[in-house]
């Protein structure tokens, strides 16, 4: 065997520098290549530019705005690791809608309006997984009644006056105080989604522009807490009106409270809510005051569909007042079946039916109008019993154009306890011809007819004209 020389070392020493000089060519080679086609591709994309076409190799940025960046957000060192940020997305069918109530409706897992399924308009704010949006719309008004109809701004057929000098003057006026602002926050959490939302307009005031509260809430996961529709009425069965008021036989209530759902599956939830209680009564004298001493409770079934909904509500509430040397209290309570359903290909059709007793707070046209409970002769507190119901339908006529025809009654029976000039029946409808030539622009006419009928049978009504033009900050 012959001994190892340097002569013999020196080319097994040189193999592993001459693999590596082999190596750092082929990856220069490499990179040269790759270097190559982005300079041919961002040549290609100037050219497409400087044509006025669009770029064949550019990709759209991710949008912030979607709802699957708020699933999956992107790592964040304040936000733990097992955090539960999907998103419940709703199945029943989109709609255009004027006012568009069911944006600021709570939902489960707060879940998108079906009117904007995407979450378009959001804005991330860096470093965080928070995403805010502005919102809103600037709506002008023109009214034109044929008698007087009481509230000049909203078409409340319980406010109509019957008989009266004035009755039969007629009233023209405009005012852009539907006009609203919103801001909506959201952002996962370990506990589901978290969302906040703030919304007002100006209908604090019959006078002036007066800022008006209508939301202003959080929801964590399916537990709500603050201010906004109350969970007995269902913002996704109202009808498309130019009128902000609507039918007064829908379950409409802006209040306080607190509410959890419980998902069941398949489209199915059902919700448990406390809130504020208010108990409006008649015949109170004046040394006579309502007492609250219990939240208004409801439970509240839900069922989507592809096809739509139908949601069942129950309330229950407790009505008390207290005088000077007299005092009483009873219960109340009432039921609501309100949804919609698709027919043919866009149109929709929209209904609610309301009765029980004691729950005149939470219909369109009698909130506010001390018609819960009465106070009898013999100082006993009676719940007035309530029942009524509305329809809508909207046809599409093209993509452009849509008509609503909505009509609806409400009826108190007094059994006695209201006096002969209080109200006993409303009646409520309209038929529109909106154009929107573009997403945030509708414009539109409405013909409305109300009447009121008070407890002696005596009676008003009037005709209504109303024109609109709005235009919507985001869509």
């Amino acid at each position: 065997m012959k001994p190892l020389t340097l002569a013999t070392l020196l080319p097994f020493a040189l193999l592993p520098a001459t693999a590596g000089a082999q190596d750092s060519v082929a990856a220069l080679r490499a990179e040269i290549a790759q270097a190559q086609q982005h300079l041919q591709s961002l040549n290609a994309r100037l050219d497409a530019l400087e044509q006025g076409q669009p770029s064949p190799s550019a990709k759209p940025p991710p949008s912030p705005t979607s709802a699957s960046q708020l699933t999956t957000a992107p790592p964040n060192p304040e936000t733990p690791r097992n955090s539960q940020s999907s998103i419940a997305q709703t199945i029943i069918p989109a709609r255009d809608s004027v006012a568009d109530p069911s944006t600021g409706a709570s939902r489960p897992d707060n879940a998108p309006s079906p009117n904007d399924p995407e979450l378009k308009g959001f804005i991330a704010i860096p470093g965080t997984q928070t995403l805010i949006r502005l919102g809103g719309y600037a709506k002008l008004d023109a009214i034109a009644d044929s008698r007087a109809a009481g509230d000049t701004e909203q078409f409340i057929p319980s406010s109509m006056p019957v008989d009266g000098p004035h009755r039969d003057v007629s009233h023209f006026g405009m005012h852009a105080k539907q006009t609203r602002f919103s801001f909506e926050a959201r952002r996962p959490t370990t506990h589901g989604n978290l969302r906040f939302y703030l919304e007002n307009d100006f209908f604090g005031s019959s006078d002036s522009y007066e800022f008006r509260l209508r939301h202003a809430y959080g929801q964590l996961g399916n537990t709500y807490a603050g201010y906004g529709y109350s969970t007995f009425m269902d913002a996704d069965s109202l009808p498309d009106t130019l009128d902000f008021a609507g039918p007064g036989a829908a379950g409409y209530l802006l209040v306080a409270g607190i509410h959890h759902s419980f998902a069941l599956g398949k489209g199915n939830t059902l919700t448990v809510a406390a809130e504020d209680p208010d108990s409006q009564l008649a015949n109170i004298g004046q040394n006579d005051s309502s007492v609250e001493h219990l939240p208004d409770v409801s439970l509240i079934a839900r069922m989507e569909r592809d096809w739509g909904h139908l949601q069942l509500g129950a309330v229950l509430r407790s009505l008390r007042y207290d005088g000077d040397g007299r005092s009483d209290r009873t219960f109340g309570g009432g039921l609501q079946l309100s949804g919609s359903y698709a027919v043919a290909e866009r149109d929709l059709l929209l209904f609610g039916l309301v009765g029980g007793k004691g729950i005149s707070r939470y219909t369109a046209d009698l909130t506010g109008s001390n018609l819960d409970a009465a106070i009898d002769g013999d100082g006993r507190l009676k719940a007035l019993p309530l029942r009524g119901g509305f329809f809508g339908y909207t046809h599409y006529w093209s993509e452009l154009w849509r008509s609503n025809l909505i009509y609806g009654q409400l009826q108190i029976d007094s059994a006695d306890a209201l006096a002969s000039d209080a109200f006993r029946r409303s009646r409520y409808a309209a038929l529109n011809l909106l154009w929107s030539p573009a997403p945030s622009w509708t414009m539109g006419m409405e013909l409305l007819y109300g009447q009121q009928q008070l407890q002696d049978r005596r009676d008003a009504d009037t005709l209504r004209l109303q024109g609109s033009l709005q235009y919507n900050f985001i869509k």
